[in-house]
């Protein structure tokens, strides 16, 4: 079944702007990523990527303009941030497990105190989402026990044990060895599949192009180009995303 065209986009962004002190990292950002979209972020260090991946969820506040989560804007704070947020999966470049809980109790644990599911509910969905991310066997062992692709994986599972309406990765596999990445990437490239609305900020040209609706490439706090990925590989339109991609593609 197709939404109604009358839905609103899952993430609307309307002229944002963010300063870090003189710094303008954000630069009258507009986005719009429908419900069931893969958007990937792309461009160089430094050019707001990051900042754009955590006003979404008010990780970090913005100075004007407006983000919207499927047709709510964000609240400022308080009980209705919490709501919304909750609605909002991250994973970062760390993973953030709770290092004295199993893998089975790290996952359980935003479900139980945030939508207060009962325990026996809890760890049957953090059971099937483990085997969805492929590490159930892991379930009893404590973060440190696991490899760095494991724990990410960990970290994916918990963010979907919220049900959430969006997910966002913020370089997911940037602290990661690089045999360790492919093994995110393949979990990632699952829920996109299954149509998860997805805003991924990554240097995974790789996956840019195979898991992804849509690239948008950001330099210096703009959106410079915003295409397919067919189009933004093989015709960049700007000056600066054809220099961004000689430098990684010939690497």
């Amino acid at each position: 079944m197709t939404a109604a065209p009358t839905a609103p986009p899952m993430i609307k962004a309307a002229a944002v702007n963010k300063f870090f002190g003189e710094l303008h990292v954000l630069k009258d950002i507009n986005l719009e990523v429908p419900r069931g979209q893969v958007l990937v972020v792309l461009g160089p260090s430094g050019s707001g990527k990051s900042t754009l991946c955590r006003a979404i969820n008010r990780l970090e506040p913005i100075d004007s303009g407006e983000i919207a989560v499927d047709g709510t804007a964000l609240p400022a704070e308080g009980k209705a941030l919490a709501a919304l947020r909750a609605d909002v999966g991250m994973v970062f470049q760390s993973f953030n497990l709770f290092a004295h809980k199993t893998i089975v109790e790290n996952v359980m644990l935003a479900p139980q105190k945030v939508r207060k599911v009962n325990a026996t509910e809890a760890r049957k969905t953090a059971m099937e989402l483990l085997e969805r991310v492929g590490i159930a066997n892991q379930a009893d062992k404590y973060p440190a026990q696991l490899s760095g692709g494991q724990q990410q994986r960990v970290a994916i599972a918990r963010a979907l044990a919220m049900r959430p309406k969006v997910m966002l990765f913020d370089e997911p596999t940037s602290a990661l060895d690089p045999e360790m990445v492919q093994e995110v990437l393949d979990v990632m490239t699952g829920l996109a599949k299954d149509g998860m609305t997805m805003l991924v900020v990554t240097h995974e040209m790789g996956f840019a192009r195979r898991a992804a609706h849509r690239v948008v490439f950001m330099s210096d706090g703009e959106i410079v180009e915003d295409a397919t990925p067919d189009e933004f590989f093989t015709k960049p339109k700007s000056d600066r995303a054809k220099d961004f991609l000689g430098k990684i593609l010939t690497h």
